[in-house]
């Protein structure tokens, strides 16, 4: 047999020359050794430290208040022509008009001519009129280019005739002089005035009867609603619609309710409605009618007409969720402990002229008793009494009134609600004031001295934390 070779394994010594050569000391192996190590220390800090959700202080109502469609009713009629001929309008459509105001003149000519030239005077008044609408025009309001077109053209007419009865200065308000007939022709043309005062609309939809008292659900209906437009006919026959005039101020929003709306409105006599058009609130009477198994909300109101009318359907927003504050969820509502102190045993001290409490100190020696002056912060005061943090002092602890020989003994306590902020990387404790709360969420008052503030961070939910935990 061959004689036995001994077997060599490979040494796992490395020469520290032969380290240093595989490992190179530079920047970049710093960098790597400080981002491996800070990586390591965060995934331990993540599997050790407290894993929580926090929330976002808001301000606002409890929820969002419901919206409704309204059926607006007012008093209306449709004014009709005693003659035919070639109509043009001199009246702004959805503005008020007197009795006395000239609307609407009819001619034998399409195209109507001023019976005298304008003095420099019209001329002024009529570059006023235009540079206000110029001035005020709104591109998503063209429809007011062609009221606009009316009234301008009734003005330059009339400031042409230039008689006593039509005088400019009445013209350009828009009044005429008292017990003057219902129409009149000049230049031949017929100028007709209003029957009685309201708000002039160039058009007709078949409610003008309807009211609170006859109103059906098919009234309600939106999609089948039609309004006829009474300005493209450029000439009319005696007995045509002319014009609708709005009488009164008086108006009504009528809405449909479901049985659970109608519950929740039941107790109210009046109520604020916010008018999505303009944003605009207006307070209105309130009632609830019954018809034909179905019930509807009718809001009364005494003004603001001119802002709507010519609408029959009006969005609208039902102010019932008056109350207003920070909102927060019911889960991160906590409830902690404190002594109650009454009130008068509070005073001020140190160099801050902060609150706190005079506390006694036991004798020695036969030594008078001596007090300490603690400063502390009180979370709330109610009925008379200041809550402190237990942590502060001891229980027994004997507090000494300021400019008195009373005593109070530190023992009773109450709980406060409050919630975790964690603005500053740990939780503090902050008091809250619940003003209303829902299945969900709570509104808490405003500028609580120690609450909360708008857009404070807080724990989500109280539960997965203590007071003065660091949270990562």
């Amino acid at each position: 047999m061959a004689p036995n070779k001994q077997i060599k394994f490979p040494s796992w010594k490395i020469a520290w020359k032969d380290f240093k050569r595989i490992v190179t000391l530079n920047i970049g192996t710093i960098l790597f050794g400080i981002l491996f190590i800070y990586i390591i220390f965060s995934i331990i800090l993540y599997y050790t430290s407290v894993h929580f959700s926090s929330y976002q202080v808001v301000s606002g109502p409890l929820s969002k208040n419901e919206t409704y469609t309204g059926l607006a009713l007012y008093p209306s009629q449709i004014v009709t022509a005693d003659a035919g001929g070639y109509l043009s309008y001199y009246a702004r459509e959805g503005g008020k008009v007197s009795a006395s105001a000239i609307v609407y003149s009819l001619g034998e000519q399409q195209t109507q001519q001023a019976a005298h030239p304008l003095s420099e005077e019209d001329l002024s008044r009529i570059r006023e009129q235009m540079s206000a609408f110029s001035y005020e025009f709104q591109p998503n309001d063209f429809k007011s280019t062609y009221n606009f077109k009316y009234e301008l053209g009734g003005n330059i007419l009339q400031y042409s005739m230039n008689s006593q009865e039509v005088s400019p200065e009445n013209a350009a308000s828009g009044q005429q002089p008292e017990n003057t007939a219902p129409s009149v022709t000049m230049g031949g043309q017929t100028l007709v005035r209003a029957k009685e005062n309201g708000i002039i609309l160039y058009s007709k939809d078949g409610y003008e009867g309807i009211t609170v008292d006859n109103f059906t659900e098919a009234n309600l209906d939106a999609q089948s609603y039609h309004k006829e437009s009474l300005k493209k006919k450029e000439s009319i026959q005696a007995g045509d619609a002319v014009y609708t005039l709005v009488t009164g101020e008086t108006w009504n929003l009528i809405v449909p309710l479901t049985d659970k709306q109608a519950s929740g409105l039941a107790d109210k006599t009046y109520i604020k409605v916010r008018f999505v058009k303009d944003n605009i609130s207006q307070n209105g009477d309130f009632s609830i009618i019954e018809r034909d198994g179905k019930k509807y909300g009718n809001i009364e109101f005494s003004s603001g007409l001119i802002r709507y009318v010519g609408e029959r359907f009006v969005d609208i927003e039902l102010v019932t969720n008056v109350q207003n504050g920070l909102k927060i969820p019911l889960s991160a509502v906590v409830k902690k402990e404190f002594y109650t102190i009454p009130t008068e045993y509070k005073t001020v001290g140190g160099n801050n002229s902060e609150a706190g409490f005079l506390v006694e100190k036991g004798n020695k020696k036969g030594e008078d008793a001596s007090s300490e002056f603690i400063s502390t912060t009180v979370y709330a005061e109610q009925e008379d009494f200041c809550y402190v943090d237990t942590s502060i002092f001891p229980e027994g602890s004997i507090l000494l009134k300021p400019d008195s020989n009373d005593r109070y003994v530190v023992e009773d306590t109450a709980a406060l609600e409050g919630a975790y902020c964690i603005n500053k990387g740990y939780a503090v404790f902050r008091f809250i004031n619940i003003l209303d709360q829902n299945e969900e969420f709570c509104i808490v008052e405003k500028g609580t001295e120690y609450g909360l503030a708008q857009y404070d961070h807080i724990i989500l939910d109280a539960s997965q934390v203590k007071e003065e935990d660091i949270l990562y």
